[in-house]
């Protein structure tokens, strides 16, 4: 819990929170730190006099300015007011933190803030104005000035728990000289003893034997235990909070909805939305949690490249003498400067990697601070504190759980050290020696978009990694004898596309390639499985081709709060909205069948499957608009969708482990959807002609894997018209 101790820390005293009370930003703020940072308005000169003097526009007309469009911003008083911070002729203080603090209108004893007593403060002026020392908005108090701030009791009562588990050890309250460390206490004498206290007064037999011994701790919690408060309304304190306004997301009373000012708003009851912010707190906090998790790991990760650099660097720096050893003298007064070289490359990889180190510590220390003050504020059972802070606390979990987007958790530097020695120039050019960077090329990536078969000849394409920058000189393709034989090179040249006739009909056929360069041959792409045609078949017969019907989901065309994962075969979503998710195929002739198994499926949402066209809407749900075609299923059934129009409602739906189906005809113009196997409803949709890419809308409570390369379904027989394949 000492990660979550900045949390409860006031940002002006820099103390923990006294008295804490939330300002409109959702941040907040001891009530004594509030009056200290108040700023009186001037309102002595009105901006019409000014102007009238023939002197220009005053420091006071931008104040007004700023008042004025401080009022207009939603009628809430709440805006940036920016015009306070140069207005105070008062000198400023900084707080433990750097914020500026402005002394209080009357002078008190230095620690008189921590504790103000009743009736003791001045009164709030007029025209007085607060600036959130956090996010530097500004606001004019009305006139119940900071009575008109809720006070956040939930925070109050996690800075207690806190301040509770931080106390000296508690003393038995009967030794007569030197009190001892007490080690129980007994809940109905309510008295802490010490072992020979406790054996001496308390002894475990008799009336006694029934009374309940506890920790000293638990004891001390239960003893400053109160029932909770009932919470009242800050502007009618005589009434109690028992209703949620939605649109205002605040608590209010029955006397906030008569007086009208919450009359036409939504609200809702306070118990119920209590469980819901609850319950989406908690949901949130699940994803933060698998951040903290990776986090952790990526640093047990950081810390071993450490040790892999440290030991790469002395085994570099080894052979690097030991081939500096071997030259003649003129050599040895270059060795220093190439030691110098490989020395600087170590510290510099070593300072990359632990300032990553110390960058992710940070970040995961409030992290994990965030995360023990949200679970803290979670077990409170205040709900209208707990809804005061609720919507601020959601927001930055989810705005930290972004922090930990894509590119945080990877290194920024690699342990090798891609440097090698050429100790072959000859003596003559010895000082021109330099160290050369090379390493074997990274496997290719084939392009199973531009792979197809035709009759007994099949065409590849690949190319290299996006980020690769190592020098190919040229590749090698490889393909089996069809019948699971050994693999023989087809191909050895630097293009990027072959095709290779002469194939058996009727044959499955492994293909791979790898590439090579003068450091040596690199790693085989992944295998790749085709198929040739019958004798006699058309070209490109799709029911024939295995190749053209593989691929995946592709990430650059999908919404960005689509999440892919198993080399993009598995999608899930980070939003509770509908995200659309394209092929990354495009089909316009042929038979093509696929399929997705339901992996995750958790509150009965309604995702989609289908096709689209290339520009379908992305952040609405699949069929839409009129560039898509879908079936969308809930656990007990189904509609077809496109343009909006829902159509033939069909029971029978889907749970985790469902299979969904799609067949899409071209020789015919259909699309038919399957559901475990088992056609659901009737032709889906008819008359499709041009280019449609597999496609599909989910949110963050789905999670499908795709399947593709598979036949056409035994109970369905291909049109006649056009049987040729997939866009390639």
């Amino acid at each position: 819990m000492d990660e979550m101790e900045e949390e409860l820390k006031c940002p002006v005293c820099g103390s923990f929170y006294r008295e804490p009370i939330i300002l409109p930003c959702s941040h907040n703020i001891c009530l004594a730190c509030a009056r200290n940072i108040l700023v009186q308005t001037p309102d002595a000169e009105s901006p019409q006099s000014s102007r009238a003097s023939g002197s220009g526009v005053s420091d006071y007309d931008y104040l007004d300015l700023d008042k004025m469009s401080l009022y207009s911003e939603a009628d809430s008083g709440y805006g940036s007011y920016g015009g306070f911070v140069s207005a105070p002729t008062t000198p400023c203080q900084k707080s433990p933190n750097g914020v500026r603090v402005f002394p209080p209108t009357v002078p008190q004893p230095p620690q008189q803030h921590l504790l103000p007593q009743p009736g003791s403060l001045p009164p709030i002026p007029r025209n007085s104005c607060i600036t959130c020392p956090q996010c530097h908005r500004s606001l004019i108090l009305d006139d119940r000035g900071l009575r008109g701030f809720p006070k956040n009791r939930v925070l109050e009562g996690v800075v207690d728990r806190y301040q509770q588990s931080k106390a000296a050890a508690l003393k038995c309250q009967l030794c007569e000289k030197s009190p001892k460390e007490a080690t129980v206490m007994c809940e109905q004498c309510d008295v802490f003893y010490c072992d020979p206290c406790r054996l001496r007064c308390h002894p475990p037999r008799g009336p006694l034997a029934k009374h309940r011994l506890v920790p000293p701790a638990q004891g001390r919690i239960s003893r400053r235990a109160s029932p909770r408060k009932i919470s009242t309304c800050t502007e009618h304190e005589l009434e109690n909070l028992s209703m949620y306004c939605v649109q205002c997301k605040t608590p209010v009373c029955y006397q906030c909805l008569e007086e009208g000012k919450h009359g036409t708003h939504e609200v809702k009851a306070l118990g119920a939305m209590w469980k819901l912010h609850k319950g989406q707190l908690s949901q949130a906090l699940n994803g933060l949690s698998d951040r903290a998790t990776e986090a952790k790991e990526f640093l047990v990760q950081l810390r071993n490249s450490v040790q892999h650099i440290q030991e790469n660097g002395v085994e570099f720096e080894a052979c690097l003498v030991a081939q500096c050893d071997a030259l003649i003298d003129a050599l040895n007064r270059r060795k220093a400067q190439l030691l110098a070289r490989v020395n600087k490359e170590h510290e510099h990889k070593l300072k990359v990697v632990r300032d990553q180190i110390s960058h992710c510590t940070v970040k995961l220390r409030q992290t994990t601070g965030l995360m023990e003050y949200c679970l803290e504020v979670i077990k409170e059972n205040d709900p209208s504190g707990f809804l005061q802070i609720s919507d601020a606390l959601i927001r930055r979990v989810h705005m930290t759980e972004g922090q930990w987007g894509k590119g945080t958790l990877t290194p920024r530097m690699t342990s090798d050290f891609d440097l090698t020695l050429d100790s072959g120039p000859l003596l003559q050019t010895i000082h021109q020696l330099d160290f050369v960077q090379m390493k074997v090329p990274a496997a290719p990536m084939l392009q199973l978009e531009e792979c197809c078969t035709q009759n007994n000849s099949a065409t590849l394409s690949w190319k290299q990694p996006p980020l690769s920058t190592i020098t190919v000189d040229g590749y090698i393709l490889e393909l089996d004898d069809g019948n699971g034989g050994p693999f023989r090179e087809v191909y050895v040249g630097t293009e990027t596309i072959c095709t290779v006739d002469g194939l058996h009909f009727n044959s499955t056929y492994k293909s791979r390639v790898k590439a090579f360069n003068a450091s040596g041959v690199g790693q085989y792409s992944k295998t790749l499985i085709m198929q040739t045609s019958e004798t006699g078949l058309p070209p490109c017969d799709i029911q024939s081709i295995g190749a053209v019907a593989w691929f995946t989901f592709d990430p650059a065309s999908a919404h960005p709060d689509i999440i892919l994962s198993n080399d993009n075969l598995t999608v899930t979503c980070n939003s509770y909205d509908d995200r659309v998710v394209l092929g990354n195929s495009g089909f316009s002739r042929g038979v093509h069948y696929w399929e997705m198994t339901i992996d995750r499926y958790d509150n009965h949402p309604d995702p989609a499957f289908g096709i689209a066209r290339g520009d379908v809407l992305k952040d609405v749900m699949l069929g839409k608009d009129d560039k898509a075609w879908a079936m969308y299923v809930d656990n007990n059934r189904s509609w077809f969708m496109h343009n909006n129009s829902h159509t033939n409602r069909t029971d029978g739906g889907i749970s985790k482990g469902s299979t969904i189906g799609v067949l899409l005809d071209f020789s015919r113009g259909i699309v038919i959807f399957l559901i475990n196997d088992e056609q659901q409803g009737p032709v889906a949709f008819e008359g499709l002609e041009g280019v449609y890419y597999p496609a599909i809308s989910i949110n963050r409570n789905v999670q499908v894997t795709l399947h593709t390369g598979l036949p056409i379904p035994d109970f369905y027989t291909p049109g006649e018209a056009d049987p040729t394949g997939s866009v390639c």
